[in-house]
């Protein structure tokens, strides 16, 4: 009996998982020869040679049961992509390309479903696992481009750059030779990056001095640090404490990747061993990144009881519970997070709130509360990072705003007494002051915070923080400053952070803490 494409295309689809099978066979069909007809012979990469038949061939094929149904919608659905595509290759009044296409077809499905879920092309692979991964083949500099003038903000701290005694203000003249003047900030960080062990000649010129000199630095493995402390050492490396007298630790977390459980467990036993006692940690603009980080986080500071849990239509559900091993509980904790803390940030604040661990300060946060999960296509040329679940809380609240309904919490919220709206303003000066707080200055000529706006910030929110954890220890507090309030603008902010049911709470106080002696 002849097979019509209708059911190769369906035998195919039960032979493959949904999403699996339904990438597979678009791949397969945008590789159609669409030059001729769009019933064209073809064959599937991964099966063997099979002629596809014309749509007019006979089958005695009866779609009875649900599945069926939905088989036929597919196909339908799936020759109509086909067919838009031959119509749009053999006939638009210019040439196209198809790759263009298709790439564009695919993130327009993805918009159709969710703000979070994305298809990353070929051409930005490698700059997507960079950012997943936090680090990359380079000599570690952070640029401002925007005077057509490559000027290093600052190198990372230990990186090629630092080594070769690259510091804020220094100009890049040229690269390899290649002057730099005028090259778009694209090229120019292409040009820097590359494999690891390769070489690059830099023209270095120190605006202070107007000397030039010319340096070869070594491409690294360049791990950018997502743990970043209160201030920096003499020697340019990180001090954590907030304040040094009364042993107050603090912790920038920008985001969850790969390494930030190991940077956040280093800074901690640093932390304890010069007798740390009360740490903040502060998520405020982290906009989250990998699940399994914020689970290990999370385990830190707790000794038992739920993390998270998540569940998704296709996923069954899963639930984390802390283990003991390790657990840092004896000194009182705050966590700082505002509305651009968001996903794996707010499973961190979420846990410690809901076992008393932490007080959360400032305001409530975005509400993303999905988990995507990243899917290789073309054998990792391409990425489809698409959400499959949701997360609850401990407490097996709702975290995610856009699907909450009527009264359902969403969110992390402060703890009563403990939030602090920050005005538009002040808001702007924060983040504008978090881009520099890594700027490195030992041997440096030139200062890139002089004169910024954003120094005259009074950080309230921080230093409720401190007053918490100075109750808790008995010990004065900071007298907050009033900030004029500019009306429009801190209406318009509560409104935002606050609409929708909220979950403020109580902080119950934890049991007396064992000493740390």
């Amino acid at each position: 009996m002849r097979q019509s494409k209708k059911d190769l295309t369906l035998m195919a689809y039960r032979s493959h998982s949904a999403l699996g099978h339904t990438l597979l066979v678009i791949a397969f069909l945008c590789n159609l020869p669409l030059t001729g007809q769009a019933q064209s012979t073809t064959s599937y990469s991964d099966t063997p040679s099979i002629s596809l038949l014309e749509d007019g061939d006979s089958t005695d094929t009866t779609a009875t049961s649900a599945d069926d149904k939905k088989d036929e919608e597919l196909y339908e659905l799936i020759k109509l992509f086909v067919d838009t595509l031959d119509q749009i290759d053999r006939n638009y009044v210019k040439d196209v390309n198809r790759r263009e296409l298709v790439d564009g077809a695919i993130q327009g499905m993805l918009e159709k479903l969710d703000k979070h879920s994305n298809y990353i092309p070929p051409s930005n692979v490698d700059r997507f696992k960079s950012r997943v991964e936090n680090e990359f083949g380079g000599i570690g500099i952070r640029l401002n481009n925007q005077s057509g003038k490559p000027t290093i903000i600052t190198p990372m701290y230990g990186s090629p750059a630092y080594n070769a005694g690259l510091r804020p203000g220094d100009v890049i003249q040229s690269i390899d030779g290649t002057p730099t003047a005028g090259l778009p900030s694209a090229d120019i960080v292409k040009a820097l990056k590359g494999k690891i062990g390769t070489t690059v000649k830099l023209a270095i010129r120190t605006p202070s001095s107007n000397q030039s000199k010319v340096v070869e630095v070594e491409r690294k493995l360049i791990r950018m640090s997502s743990v970043l402390g209160a201030a920096r050492n003499q020697d340019d490396s990180w001090n954590y404490f907030i304040d040094e007298e009364n042993k107050i630790g603090y912790l920038m977390v920008t985001n969850f990747g790969r390494h930030t459980t190991s940077e956040i467990l280093d800074a901690v036993k640093l932390l304890k061993s010069q007798n740390v006692q009360g740490l903040i940690i502060d998520l405020r603009y982290n906009p989250g990144g990998l699940l399994s980080a914020a689970i290990q986080i999370s385990d830190l500071f707790i000794k038992e009881g739920r993390i998270v849990s998540t569940e998704g239509r296709s996923t069954p559900k899963r639930i984390w519970d802390a283990k003991s091993v390790g657990t840092f509980d004896e000194f009182p904790m705050a966590i700082l997070i505002n509305q651009f803390s968001a996903s794996a940030s707010e499973i961190l604040s979420a846990c410690l709130q809901d076992h008393d661990r932490a007080v959360i300060v400032g305001q409530r946060s975005y509400g993303k509360g999905s988990v995507q999960n990243i899917i290789e296509l073309e054998n990792g040329k391409s990425v489809l990072k698409l959400t499959t679940a949701g997360y609850f809380r401990p407490s097996g609240k709702n975290i995610d705003k856009p699907s909450a309904e009527g009264t359902d919490e969403w969110g992390v919220s402060p703890n009563e007494g403990f939030e602090v709206i920050f005005s538009d303003e002040q808001t702007r000066l924060l983040r504008e002051a978090r881009q520099d707080s890594d700027i490195v200055l030992n041997g440096a000529t030139h200062d890139p915070r002089e004169g910024k706006e954003y120094l005259k910030l009074v950080d309230t929110q921080l230093m409720k923080a401190q007053n918490y954890l100075y109750s808790e220890l008995q010990l004065p507090e900071l007298e907050i400053p009033e900030i004029p309030e500019n009306s429009e603008e801190n209406l318009s902010n509560k409104s935002e952070t606050n609409s929708g049911q909220d979950n403020r709470r109580p902080f119950k106080r934890p049991k007396k803490r064992q000493s740390s002696e």
